[in-house]
This record gives C-alpha cells, sequence and structure tokens, in this order.
C-alpha cells in the first residue's frame, strides 16, 4: 500500500467563508468581556477580547459521546486552531435528574484524546446560573417573561399547531410584581415540581412555536452534579444555551441542523439582554451544518441505550458501538477522525455518509502508523521434513516496507509452523498460487517449500501438511530469489508462537439503514458482529501495551484492547480489514 497523498482542506465548508467575512470586516474587533470567562492573562490586556474568534463545544453531560460529536468537536475546535481563535469547552448541564459526573469525565476524556485542549477554557453552564436567574428577573421587571401556574398538558394544549396559532396562558398578563413574587418563591423552594414554569412573554400567534412563549425555568427538586441541592429551579437548554454563549464572547455559535428553528429564539433572548444593557454587542451568531448522518449505525441516544441495556454489546464501549469510546478501542485513531471530518466536510444540507469513507480514513492512517507484525487467525500445522527437529533461526523482518527508518526484528524460524488453513487446497482451482500438493511457495521472509504430503484424521479433515525446504533460497541471502514462485504466504514457529485471544469485530448492522421505514432496528444486527478467536502471534507481540496497533499482515489492522490488555496478555481487536470488502448495496462480508 503506497503512501496516501496529504488531504487539502475541504473546499465543503461554508462555516469558513463566514468566518472569513466576519473577519475581513472587523465584525467582532474591539469586543469587550461580556462575562467571567477569560484568563488573568487576557484580561491584563485590557477590556477587550483579544481571540479572533471564539467558538465552543457545549455537550449535555448526559451520555457518551459518539462519532456525530466527533464531527463537531473537529470543526469547533479545528476553526478556532485555523484562525488562531479560541475553543470553549462547555457543559450544558441544566438537567440534573439526567446528568452524571461519570459522562463529564468521559467527554473530557474524549475531546483530549481526538487532540484537542481546551486550555482554561473549561466552563458548565452552572456556572452561570446566578446570573441567568438575575437576567430572568429583568425580563420580568421589563415585562418579558412571567409565571405560568398551567399544568403541563394544559400549556401543550394551547400551544398550536403549524397551522393553528396558539392560545394566551391565564396568566400571561400577570402583574410584575406578581412574577417577580412568584419567581423568587419557587426558587425558595416553596412549590413542588410542575406548580409553576417562567415563559417568555414572545408572540403565541408566531408561525415559529418556539417563539410561542417558550419556558425558561421549571421547578425540579433535584440535586445537581455540581450545585448539589443549592438550586431547585433550573434553566431549560434554549435560554442557558445563546445566553451562555454570549457571556462567554463567542462569536460563531456553531450547531446542527435541528436547531435552525431555534435560531430565532437564541436572538431573542441575547438581544433582549443586550437592549437591558446585561450583554455586549456584537452577540454571537448561530450557524447551522448538517449533522453527520452515517450509514450502518444508529446514532439515537434511545437506541444505543436499548443496544446497551438489552445486552446487544457488551456495554458503552463496545468496539461496536459508535461511541467514541467505542471507537478508541476498536483501535480507530484521533487522526483518523481528523482525517474524516476534514474529507467530508461541512454541508448545509442533510445527506448520507457512507461507512466505507471513514473505514478509509481508518485505513490511511493506520497504514502510516501501524507496525507489521505475522499472525495466523485460522491455524494448520505445516512440517518441514529436511529440516532438523532441534534448529531454530532468525528471519530479519521489516517492521514497516514503506518506512525503512522503524528498522528491522528478528522472528524465529523452527521445523514446525503455523499457517492459514486457507492457504493449503487439496485440488486448487485455477490461478490458486499458494499451497497444494506438488507445489511451491515462498515462506515470507524466509524459505521456498514444496508440499510432498498431507496428514488427515479419521474423519478425513486434513490436520497437518508436509513439505520440504531449499535451503539456499532463505530470503535476504545471496542468490536467494534464483528460484521463482508465485506463492508467499505467512507463518509463525509452532515452538515460539504467541498464542492470543482476537476479537474479530465489523459492522454492528447489515444494512444501510438499519429500522428503516416502521421496521424494528433490532432485525438488522449482524450476527456475525463480533467472533473470538485464539490465534498464533510471532512472540514480539506478547509485550503489546494497551493501544498498541499492529497490522497482521494479510488480515487488517489491530490494537491490543485497552481495557483487557494486561503485561504479556494483550488481547487484540481488530479496527479495520485491509480493504472494504462490504458490497455496494449492503451485502455482507
Amino acid at each position: 500500500m503506497s503512501k496516501p497523498e496529504p488531504q487539502p482542506p475541504s473546499t465543503s465548508n461554508f462555516i469558513r467563508q463566514i468566518v472569513d467575512e466576519d473577519l475581513r470586516t472587523g465584525k467582532y474587533a474591539g469586543r469587550k468581556w461580556g462575562g467571567r470567562p477569560g484568563t488573568a492573562a487576557e484580561h491584563a490586556q485590557g477590556a477587550s477580547d483579544p481571540a479572533r474568534i471564539r467558538t465552543r463545544f457545549p455537550p449535555e453531560p448526559n451520555g457518551y459521546l459518539h462519532i456525530g460529536h466527533a464531527k463537531s468537536i473537529c470543526l469547533n475546535f479545528g476553526l478556532a486552531r485555523e484562525y488562531g481563535g479560541l475553543c470553549h469547552l462547555r457543559f450544558d448541564d441544566t438537567n440534573p435528574t439526567k446528568e452524571e459526573q461519570e459522562y463529564v469525565d468521559s467527554i473530557l476524556d474524549a475531546v483530549k484524546w481526538l487532540g484537542f485542549d481546551w486550555g482554561e477554557h473549561l466552563y458548565y453552564a452552572s456556572d452561570y446560573f446566578e446570573r441567568l436567574y438575575a437576567f430572568a428577573e429583568h425580563l420580568v421587571e421589563r415585562g418579558l417573561a412571567y409565571v405560568d401556574s398551567q399544568s403541563a398538558d394544559e400549556m401543550r394544549a394551547r400551544r398550536g399547531t403549524l397551522t393553528e396559532a396558539g392560545k394566551a396562558s391565564p396568566h400571561r398578563d400577570r402583574p410584575v410584581a406578581e412574577n417577580l413574587d412568584l419567581l423568587r418563591r419557587m426558587r425558595a423552594g416553596e412549590f413542588p415540581d410542575g406548580a409553576h414554569v417562567l415563559r417568555a412573554k414572545i408572540d403565541m400567534a408566531s408561525p415559529n412555536i418556539n417563539l410561542r412563549d417558550p419556558a425558561m425555568y421549571r421547578i425540579r427538586h433535584a440535586d445537581h452534579h455540581r450545585t448539589g441541592g443549592a438550586w431547585c429551579i433550573y434553566p431549560t437548554y434554549d435560554w442557558a444555551h445563546g445566553t451562555s454563549d454570549a457571556l462567554e464572547n463567542i462569536t460563531h455559535s456553531i450547531c446542527t441542523l435541528e436547531f435552525e428553528d431555534h435560531r430565532p429564539l437564541y436572538n431573542w433572548f441575547n438581544e433582549r439582554l443586550a437592549e437591558g444593557g446585561l450583554l455586549n454587542a456584537p452577540l454571537p451568531q448561530q450557524i447551522e451544518f448538517a449533522r453527520l448522518n452515517l450509514t450502518y449505525v444508529v446514532l439515537s441516544k434511545r437506541k444505543l441505550i436499548q443496544l446497551v441495556d438489552e445486552l446487544h454489546v457488551d456495554g458503552w464501549d463496545d468496539p461496536r458501538m459508535p461511541t467514541l469510546v467505542g471507537a478508541r478501542r476498536r483501535g480507530y485513531t484521533p487522526e483518523g477522525f481528523r482525517l474524516f471530518a476534514e474529507r467530508i466536510g461541512v454541508a448545509k444540507a442533510d445527506s448520507w455518509i457512507d461507512y466505507s469513507v471513514l473505514e478509509d480514513c481508518m485505513r490511511e492512517d493506520l497504514n502510516e502508523r501501524a507496525e507489521r507484525r505475522m499472525a495466523v487467525l485460522d491455524p494448520l500445522k505445516l512440517v518441514i521434513e529436511n529440516y532438523p527437529e532441534d534448529r531454530e533461526e532468525l528471519c530479519e523482518v521489516p517492521n514497516h516496507p514503506q518506512q525503512p527508518e522503524l528498522g528491522r526484528r528478528p522472528v524465529p524460524f523452527a521445523r514446525e509452523l503455523w499457517i492459514e488453513r486457507e492457504d493449503f487446497v487439496e485440488e486448487p482451482p485455477k490461478g490458486y498460487f499458494r499451497l497444494s500438493p506438488g507445489a511451491e511457495v515462498r515462506l515470507r521472509y524466509a524459505y521456498v517449500v514444496k508440499c510432498v504430503g498431507v496428514e488427515k484424521d479419521r474423519e478425513g479433515n486434513v490436520v497437518a501438511i508436509r513439505c520440504r525446504y531449499d535451503p539456499d533460497t532463505k530470503s535476504g541471502t545471496p542468490g536467494a530469489d534464483r528460484k521463482k514462485v508465485k506463492g508467499n504466504i505467512h507463518w509463525v514457529s509452532a515452538r515460539h508462537a504467541h498464542r492470543a485471544e482476537v476479537r474479530l469485530y465489523d459492522r454492528l448492522f447489515t444494512v444501510e439503514h438499519p429500522g428503516a421505514g416502521d421496521r424494528d432496528f433490532r432485525v438488522d444486527l449482524n450476527p456475525e458482529s463480533k467472533r473470538v478467536i485464539a490465534a498464533y502471534l510471532e512472540p514480539a507481540t506478547a509485550q503489546a501495551v494497551p493501544e498498541e496497533r499492529f497490522q497482521f499482515e494479510r488480515h487488517g489492522y489491530f490494537v491490543a484492547d485497552l481495557r483487557d490488555s494486561h503485561p504479556g496478555a494483550p488481547v487484540f481487536n481488530r479496527a479495520v480489514t485491509l480493504r472494504d470488502t462490504w458490497a455496494k448495496g449492503g451485502a455482507k462480508r
């Protein structure tokens, strides 16, 4: 496999064009600090924000990140890096009943693993709870928010439809003083969950349902993973998200297309606060892009939870899962993900990306970084009759055929070897150049051998083949290539082999669009997505450390499992095969 050419930056990233124009016009030049974020060194430079652009990656800490998030991470951190700006990592932790520190820790690890650093700019929406509450009182005082005492069902019934305007709440015109009193008592914990809701007063007849007096605060008597029991009212995502962006001086708030209809609300909140002198202009601009739609996977959190809870997979970090923790255990690389994100580009319109594109990016990266090793996954014994039983020798083998600077390693050779079962056929078809009775092949990096016999068990199964070797054909010695043979097979010395558990992972689903239509997505699960075998590997692999990656020659790219490998006893996972073996249209391997 030849060295891949460097990939030029994608030309499909329309967001770059927006950033270029904003920088050209100086849209964000001379911004003043809008909130508490910013290091002491940055504040020491003066009241202006020194960053050219500021983006953010704002996950909710209520689950594990998946491959779709990798695209957003690469986009937000990549743009900031490209333009000499900053990218914040902010947890939008506004729902205490679904958020856990476990998820926070896993997200921090995932972003670091992908190769990005937020430096001192790690924030939480909960950092701003006091500010958000003060902002809410400000809107109430201006008559732009009110406390609604309807039940959730009553509010839903009055919300209207896409073709029918909503109906105003009977509490919409409560006096300001009464609204303030109720809001403060909500915060003080006087009311049970669901008794009241703080809503923005916008337009119940708006064709955009998101503007029909959306909720800002709900009562929820639940401890928060960071603030404990300090709060019993929590801001909604729409209220907290855009305001947090403005407080952090975010310039470009990049999100997926499902938030396009929320943009007017994002702007409404920030503009009302800026009018009141609570936020500084220019305000952040929300830009939507198409989320990652990838074939052969499901990214729905509900469906992923179902896979885990129903034991279709072995947890969130199962190497078949589309989570980043799963991809990492699978052997996928951060560099491969960054290449994938750049290759697919950023578009405004939804489209599907074939899973093979991601696999190809991983192959390209692994081809460069993975040293080669020999491994026999389906062993068949080969005995060299004319090789002395007590003799063994070392064959010098390159660690990487395209990178001689990585050196060579010694691989032991002896009378009895393991070869792949598929490398011997008693009655070979036309064009078969491996071992068969009377045929000659080269044992890779070693000698030319000729098959002179076969051993079978009582059922007629081949259990060993017997060969004779030509001692003048050892690879790397003068005249070794005088005997020309078409076949070349790999091997492992039976005496020296390291026996290891190898997990052959494949795609989790057998069709491009699992669960398409009304079909249960679980019927599309691939029963052959995981196969565990005992394989024979060259002895050097016994010292592999977790996450060390190799190309097992002729088989694909493998990684020592991050969780189950132990010193001297690595477990290997197949990351990806050497080439795409899934036919167009969803045919299985």
